[in-house]
């Protein structure tokens, strides 16, 4: 049963949509104890990541969240709020993984912000088991995570190499948006739906 966080960052209806697709049970979580009820947390998000992170930051949850062992999906911002901290806002996150948000550079000539269908190149992880490698996700971002081997999962190229996806051991995050790319997206939640 996923639980997914509920702290006013973003339309979730696309993502409650796909699970649904998916036969996958979910709820929301709005406090700390309700985090017990499921075995799997999703942390959604869209927009400003100093806006995301001020949210998150009112509910309280940020502590909870750094200290759970359950396997944890964030998703675009919800990916970008597991690292150090963010150009966008110039703000600290949750140093859950110790990698840096920036900010595409304009100078290499890129429309910001990167929107469209790109290709990710997969690591071998469990996340994207039954995924081809170079199949295409669907993106919506101004700000990226740095590639770093140690914790990047899957890369996508716009302009640079950049993190698609991340992950610090239970912990995991998708630059893009599963729940509105199609038939791979939808194995991508079930895979991380049946991650122990």
């Amino acid at each position: 049963m996923v639980g997914i966080v509920n702290y006013g960052a973003g339309n979730i209806f696309s993502l409650t949509s796909a699970l649904s697709r998916l036969g996958i049970t979910y709820g929301m979580i709005n406090s700390e104890v309700e985090f017990d009820l499921y075995s799997h947390i999703i942390i959604p998000g869209v927009g400003h990541a100093g806006a995301a992170m001020d949210k998150l930051n009112q509910s309280g949850l940020v502590d909870k969240i750094r200290s759970l062992t359950k396997p944890v999906l964030g998703i675009c911002v919800g990916m970008q709020l597991l690292t150090d901290h963010s150009e966008e806002g110039d703000v600290t996150l949750t140093n859950i993984i110790p990698l840096q948000t920036k900010l595409f550079d304009k100078a290499l000539g890129i429309k910001i912000p990167h929107m469209g269908w790109n290709n990710v190149e997969i690591k071998n992880n469990l996340l994207f088991e039954g995924v081809e490698n170079q199949t295409q996700f669907y993106f919506v971002h101004s700000y990226f995570i740095e590639y770093n081997p140690t914790f990047g999962i899957a890369t996508a190229d716009y302009g640079q190499e950049y993190s698609a996806a991340i992950q610090k051991d239970n912990f995991y995050g998708v630059q893009f948006h599963p729940e509105k790319s199609g038939a791979a997206g939808e194995r991508l939640l079930l895979n991380f739906s049946n991650l122990k």
